[in-house]
This record gives C-alpha cells, structure tokens and sequence, in this order.
C-alpha cells in the first residue's frame, strides 16, 4: 500500500494546476464555439485552451489532437506527482477500453488497432504486442486475469457483452484498490460515486430492455454506497427511492421516469449522471492544495475532451445550436 501523503506533499503542484486551469475550456469558451461561423472558426478557440491549430476540422484529426494532448498531461504530471496511484485511477480507463478492442479484434480476426487510445499506464502499442503473445505479465495482476478471463469467455461464448461484464468490473475493482492506496477520502468518495452511477445507468438501461434480476447480477459491480443486490430487485421506476441521499438523486429521479420499454431519450439522464460527479469534483476549486485539486483537474480535461467532440462533431454534422447545448455536461469552472 502506497504511503499516505501529506496535504503539503502536493503543494507546489496544486499552485501550476491552479495556473492550468485557466486554460480549462470554460462554458464561455463553449458557447463561441457553439455560436461560431463554422467547425473550423469553433476550433480556434481551442488555441486558448493550448490545443494546437488544427489544418482541417475533420472526426480523425479531432482524436489525434485529444489524444496527443491526453498523452502529454499524463507524461507532465507524471513528472510532478510523487503518487502513481493517483494518476493511474485516472489512466486505466484507457487500457480497459484496449483491453476491449484487442480481445474482439482477435476474436473478428481483424487488425483494429486504430481504435487503441494512448494515455493509459501501457503504450498501446506495447500492449497489443504482448497481447498476441499472450503475454502480459508486464501488467498489474488484476489487469492480466480479467482479459484472460473475458478473452476466454468470448472464445468460448461468442457474447461480446459477456466479456465486457468482466473487464468492467475488474475496472471498478482496480479503481477501488487504487483509491484505498493513495489513501484519500477524496478520491474513495468519487471512486464510490462512479460507481453508483455506473450501477445506476445498468439498472436504467436493464429495465428499458425489460432484463430481470439475474442479467443484472451480472451487470452491477461492487463498492458503491447503493448495494447491488438491492439494485437487481428494485423495479425500474422505484430506483429513485435507493438514491434518496445520494448527490445522483436528480439522475436516479429522471432515470426511473424512464426505467420502461421505450421510455423516451436518455440524453438528460446521462447528463445528471454526468454532472453529479463534476459537482463533486468541482468541490476541490475551494481547497488550496492536495490530492483534490490535482485529481480534479484531471477529472477536468477528461470532460474537456467530450466537450470537445460534442462541439465539434455536432458543429461538423450541422446539428444546431440549442441541441449541442443538450448534450452538454456541466463545465468545471
């Protein structure tokens, strides 16, 4: 277990996030990009923001860019802060994605590895090598045993959601050891609130396909504070009665209005999902230093980066403006 840091231990990086947020993509900057002439005149005010101009405003050179700029926060911060675990419960989000496109490219026996994504704690390139060799012993144990798990099961089963329902809750499983081991309340607080929500858009998704208790047992993972047993056997619209004091209370209400069989757009839905877990990071604008503010800027320019495609592909599509606007989450500063 990683030694418990002090507060002060985070002090002069705490002050350059503090500077970095500044450069944040704020719901101003949203909005000239969303009232811009066209894609190209939208992404210009991403310079603010130390993106770098784009020649062409195209769907590839959109991720290229956010994926370069997500690799080199990691590698900069990596520098800085003296806690691995900190940033890896931030980073193995992108090495379980991988994780997913390689075991169902190898089982399509197709080559997609422009589908892998840099930033997380193995280079991708790395990682599908030691992959195909099955060999990946360079990779935390937890890592290792759920893709051999959801590789097999895939192999064995054919159901590409089966291994899924593996990998995700080795996901959840690793982000709760990694924030036991740095050791912050912080971080175990919003860990166990991203799971609620997780659990939360399964059951929401799981009534409206009309599944039962025992799909969702497989579904729902542990450690949020809303157990999952009492999830499995909650019709969907009483669910907002189990987030009675829980900051998803306003997603749970809206999720159950919409728990049934063709129960309407989840857009709003997903958004309170997503917007309860910005408020409480956004708490960390009022500590001056420490793991939360680090954690939260982190936290930050992931949703600056879905901020980013929405805007722009919608901007790109065409879509209208008060429709981007809805598919917006809320800005961390």
């Amino acid at each position: 277990m990683s030694k418990k840091k002090k507060e002060t231990d985070f002090l002069s990086i705490s002050a350059r996030v503090r500077v970095m947020e500044t450069r944040l993509l704020t719901t101003e900057r949203m909005e000239r990009m969303i009232d811009a002439r066209d894609a190209a005149e939208a992404a210009k005010v991403l310079d603010e923001c130390g993106y770098p101009d784009l020649a062409q405003v195209t769907p590839s050179a959109v991720e290229d860019m956010l994926a370069q700029a997500q690799g080199a926060l990691f590698e900069d911060l990596g520098k800085a802060v003296d806690d691995p675990a900190l940033l890896d419960l931030f980073r193995c989000k992108y090495d379980y994605h991988n994780a997913k496109v390689l075991i169902k490219s190898a089982a399509l026996g197709l080559d997609q590895d422009q589908l892998l994504l840099r930033g997380g704690r193995y280079e991708p390139e790395k990682l599908a090598e030691d992959f195909r060799r099955e060999d990946l012993r360079s990779c935390v144990p937890v890592f290792q045993e759920a893709v051999a798990h959801a590789r097999e099961l895939l192999g064995s089963s054919g159901d590409p959601q089966q291994a899924d329902f593996v990998l995700d809750r080795a996901y959840y499983a690793e982000l709760t050891q990694l924030a036991q081991q740095s050791g912050s309340p912080f971080l175990q607080g919003y860990v166990t609130l991203a799971i609620d929500s997780a659990n939360l858009r399964a059951a929401v998704r799981a009534a409206r396909l009309d599944k039962g208790p025992d799909f969702l047992r497989l579904v729902l993972v542990e450690g949020g504070a809303v157990l999952p047993a009492d999830i499995a056997v909650t019709p969907g619209p009483d669910l907002a009665r189990l987030y009675h004091s829980s900051p998803l209370l306003p997603a749970a209400e809206a999720g159950a209005a919409l728990a049934v069989p063709n129960g309407g757009a989840l857009t709003d839905f997903e958004r309170l999902c997503d917007d309860a877990l910005m408020a409480y990071m956004a708490k960390a604008r009022m500590i001056p230093f420490g793991e939360q503010p680090v954690a939260a800027y982190l936290y930050a320019r992931e949703a600056e980066a879905t901020a980013i495609r929405i805007i722009l592909t919608g901007r790109m599509a065409g879509i209208d403006g008060a429709t981007i606007r809805a598919r917006l989450r809320r800005a961390y500063c």
